[in-house]
């Protein structure tokens, strides 16, 4: 008996919790809604007892044998009224403390294992973050760093980033390549980041390399050399040989760097989401968005396999004769492994020597042949090297050039090449009018944008570096550029910052090769040249098809529906059909508008209704302390404070998708 009771004490329980999510129409969790059921019904007895005894009815079972009715409606009533008292609860729980703010009951019982290694990691961050003087900005004191101390705040992010280890380097890595959300001076300084590290021990590594094969290396590779060629914090690359004879590199995952950094990632993750509520910097700057955006990017990069397949496109596109790049051996490689041809050359960053062997015009050869190569995988192709820096850019002995490190790789479609291939033909004609044009078709559009303003802007600009840089770097005049479509409230989507990166990296590594090349020049040459490759007459001919192919449907049906316009505009037939609530979100706000007025004006009827009731003295007795209006008075008051709180709710409740 006792276990068939608690049975049914348990449905009720979870039958007035059910009832309660959905009286106020909202997701409010479980855990609560249960702990409230669970007082209603406790003290639902003691409550209805109370109204019972307030009524100046006995309590005894021969009065309620001989009439129960009074007693079952004053039951009831004491019951709806707790059951409000219970929503009332939650509602404000909801308010100040909404569902999901708190940890799953769950997490209570388990994990207390990853909650300590989370909790040390967290400690060892603030202190880094204390250490370098950048505590007031984790705990939301400082709203944003004074103009004045912009510099030495940034040395000490980049020095806390540095300390924190590799997720963090990356993270400041991707800020770095930002100029359109932190200062300018943040990205030249979070530029110098670097993942260097001590070489894993060969064992460690030679396990990796069979682990990523599924058999011994030996089966493979005829030879691989223990002394690795590079070492960041991720990944090593050891110099190798194929049991054909083909010389390889191999880019192996260090073991435990997938689990360090999902470790971090997730670190990073719950940061960002605090500093995005709890500072304001951190909300103008969408730290979380940011954080999230890191992640799904560094996932990416910790598996090779995308790196291969960036690889594969890349050189499906370049001009093998102006750059080259590595061929990658698919059947070897796997997610933490990587095997590709080895290519002979010497980072631009450290070939001062080999570079000085060359005359000024054949360096200038080399750099202008790298500019437009890159331009070419820009506006033509469409697929391109998105992180050029002098460390991933190789120069071989005759002055060949090779590509390496695919694990960034940008791609636009044909409309996003076709426009930036007009601001850039735009720029070389001094056309700020259609330049302006162009970068308005490139950008997601702003509703009030200032046109003519903009275009003032985008014509001093170019009137700027119109003759040459003057000394100055593109990188200059893309850091300007940056300022002037932000300040029009344009947003840039993360392709065409990908393609404005790679020219701006594209500066610092031309001008290693040939200090007195003119970038802006060079890229008005091979623009030229990119531009007669793209004109050509098949490349026309097959342009102009496509383009009447796409218009044909639309000529067909054109001379029927002139005709139909112009019998409707005869007969006085021609009608206009405005519909001002297509959009869903339009429908959505003013469906939520009029319910919430509905809801509001009911709950407003509903109580005056029952002060009326309730103030009435008039009228039949339930009981002998407690009018029949009375009482019905009460039951409506309860609705109406129900239709109250739901009207609450609508009104608090965040639906944003």
């Amino acid at each position: 008996m006792d276990l068939l009771g608690l049975l049914f004490f348990t449905l009720y329980v979870i039958l007035v919790s059910a009832l309660a999510r959905r009286t106020l129409g909202a997701p409010i969790g479980w855990p609560r809604s249960i702990a409230v059921a669970l007082v209603v019904l406790t003290s639902a007895y003691g409550a209805a007892v109370a109204v019972v005894k307030a009524a100046g009815l006995p309590f005894t079972e021969e009065a309620l044998r001989e009439s129960p009715l009074p007693y079952v409606a004053l039951a009831g009533l004491a019951l709806v009224w707790v059951f409000l008292f219970g929503l009332v609860a939650l509602v404000l729980l909801e308010l100040f403390m909404p569902t999901g703010a708190l940890p799953p009951v769950r997490s209570l019982f388990t994990g207390w294992k990853d909650r300590r290694r989370r909790a040390r990691r967290y400690a060892r961050i603030t202190a880094i973050a204390v250490k370098h003087g950048l505590g007031g900005y984790l705990r939301g004191r400082r709203r944003t760093a004074p103009v004045q101390g912009m510099a030495k705040t940034a040395r000490a992010l980049t020095a806390a980033l540095n300390e924190a280890g590799v997720a963090y380097i990356k993270f400041g890595q991707m800020l770095s390549t930002r100029p359109d959300l932190v200062p300018e001076v943040f990205t030249r300084e979070l530029s110098a980041l670097q993942t260097r590290a001590a070489p894993e021990p060969w064992p460690g590594i030679e396990g990796a390399i069979t682990g990523a094969l599924g058999r011994p290396a030996a089966e493979v590779f005829a030879s691989v050399d223990p002394e690795p060629l590079a070492a960041a914090s991720v990944a090593q690359v050891h110099a190798a040989e194929l049991r054909d004879g083909t010389r390889v590199v191999l880019k192996v995952q260090r073991p435990g760097a997938q689990r360090q950094v999902e470790a971090d990632v997730d670190i990073l993750l719950r940061l960002g989401r605090r500093l995005q509520r709890a500072t304001a910097w951190g909300a103008a700057l969408g730290v979380q968005r940011l954080a999230e955006g890191f992640a799904a990017s560094l996932e990416e990069e910790l598996d090779y396999r995308v790196e291969l397949a960036n690889m594969q496109a890349v050189a499906a596109e370049v001009d093998g004769d102006r750059l080259r790049v590595p061929r990658v051996h698919p059947e070897y490689s796997s997610r933490t492994l990587l095997v590709m041809d080895r290519v002979e050359g010497t980072p631009v960053g450290d070939a001062s020597e080999l570079l000085a062997s060359f005359t000024a015009q054949e360096r200038r050869e080399i750099a202008e042949r790298l500019v437009g190569e890159v331009l070419r995988q820009i506006t033509v192709s469409g697929v391109f090297h998105a992180d050029l820096h002098m460390g991933n850019i190789l120069v071989g002995p005759g002055g060949e050039l090779s590509m390496l490190d695919f694990g960034s790789v940008g791609r636009l479609d044909s409309g996003a090449r076709s426009s930036l291939g007009l601001m850039l033909a735009a720029v070389d004609r001094d056309d700020s009018i259609g330049a302006t044009d162009a970068l308005v078709d490139l950008l997601d559009r702003p509703e009030d944008l200032d046109e003519r303003r903009l275009e003032r802007e985008v014509g001093q600009l170019m009137v700027r570096y119109g003759s040459g840089l003057g000394g100055r770097g593109a990188s200059d005049m893309f850091a300007e550029l940056f300022p002037v479509v932000l300040g029009h409230g344009f947003s840039i989507p993360p392709q065409i910052a990908a393609a404005f990166r790679a020219l701006t990296a594209l500066q610092g590594t031309a001008a290693a090769i040939s200090p007195d090349l003119d970038l802006i020049q060079a890229a008005r040459q091979q623009g030229r040249l990119i531009a007669d490759e793209a004109m050509s007459g098949a490349a026309l001919r097959e342009s102009l098809e496509a383009r009447l192919m796409s218009l044909l449907p639309a000529l067909q049906r054109l001379p029927r529906r002139v005709d139909k316009i112009t019998e409707d505009l005869e007969q006085g037939r021609f009608t206009v059909t405005v519909r001002p609530f297509a959009d869903r979100e339009g429908r959505r706000f003013l469906t939520d508008l009029v319910r919430q007025g509905v809801l509001a004006a009911l709950a407003a009827t509903a109580v005056l209704a029952a002060i009326m009731l309730v103030t009435s003295d008039q009228g039949p007795m339930l009981a002998p302390d407690m009018p029949l209006y009375t009482f019905l008075g009460a039951g409506l008051l309860f609705v109406g404070f129900v239709l109250a709180l739901r009207a609450l709710v609508l009104v608090f409740r965040d639906d944003t998708p």
